[in-house]
This record gives structure tokens, sequence and C-alpha cells, in this order.
């Protein structure tokens, strides 16, 4: 009995360090990742500007083809809608939303995952002349919820995201310099 009482104790005081550990973590996350793309501002623009465009390029819409899709609102202004769900657990279900439109400089949306982990960001995509090019900016901001945001300690956001960032900016860059 004594021993499960120093066992069931070590459980405990390890549980309240992680908790404890956890309210010192920022739960903040910020990614982004940029490219130059040889295609003037306005032509870029056409491939960035409402949520049908976007998923021309979208990484995560190529991954799974026959994920259901609904769109809502006049896409391409603040209020439109985008949703998907998948069985794929790297495509999840969600719905991504119209938040600003500022032609031709920049779009921001915001995310709602459902599955297979519930979670909200708010995503954008910038566009900067640069010389007779375009330099196109996509990212995203979120918060990660406490005591989760211990998780934060253990990986590497930008390992895990930059490969599907960087597989949407170069089709987003092939498609814009066609």
């Amino acid at each position: 009995m004594r021993i499960l009482k120093k066992i069931l104790l070590a459980i405990v005081a390890l549980v309240l360090l992680v908790l404890l550990v956890a309210a010192f973590v920022d739960g903040k996350i910020k990614f982004e990742k940029s490219v130059t793309i040889n295609a003037p501002i306005d032509k870029v623009w056409t491939h960035v500007n409402s949520l049908a465009a976007i998923n021309t390029w979208s990484p995560w819409v190529n991954k799974d083809p026959n994920m259901k899709k609904t769109s809502e609102g006049t896409d391409g202004t603040p209020g439109a809608r985008f949703c998907w769900e998948s069985e794929k657990k790297d495509v999840g279900k969600g719905c991504q939303t119209i938040k600003s439109v500022s032609a031709p400089s920049l779009i921001e949306t915001d995310l709602k995952f459902y599955t297979p982990y519930e979670s909200e960001a708010q995503a954008f995509v910038k566009l900067k002349a640069a010389g007779a090019g375009t330099k196109a900016t996509w990212g995203f901001n979120s918060e990660m919820p406490y005591p989760f945001r211990i998780m934060k300690l253990f990986m590497n956001m930008e390992k895990m995201m930059d490969p599907d960032f960087t597989t949407g900016l170069q089709q987003l860059k092939k498609l814009a310099e066609q």
C-alpha cells in the first residue's frame, strides 16, 4: 500500500509540474513564408484575391481530391466562406472565412479546424511589389491553449509547416508566372 501511495504521489507531482511549466510557455504561434514571383502584383493578386483562387494552389486541397467542399457568400469579399471535410487526417474538417480584403496587397481569413484537432487561426497572404516582380508572404497566427502549450517545447513549428507552405507558394509562383 505504501508503494502505491508513493507512486500516486509521484504521478500527482509530475502532473502539477507539467501544469506549472505550461503556465510559463507562451501560447502564441506565428508562421510565415515568402517567395519572390516574377510577375507584377496585379497578376499575382488574381491568384490570391478569393478563396477559390487560393484553393487552386493550396497544398491541402490537392491532398484529397475527394473531400467534400461547400462555399457560401460572395467569394472575394468579407464573410465569404469555404468549408471542407476529408477522411484524411492531415486535411481534416474545417472552414475558412474571409475577414478582410485590401486589393492588391492583402487578404486575411479566419480559419476554424474541427478535426483532427479543434483550433483556430488567422491566416493571410500579403503581396508587395519587388522591382518587376512581387514578394508573396503567406502565413498565420494562432494561440495554443493552456495546458497544451507545453507541447511547443517539444515541437518544431517551422519543420512541421514549412513543407506545405513551400509547396503552396511554389504552386502560386508557377501559376502567376505562366
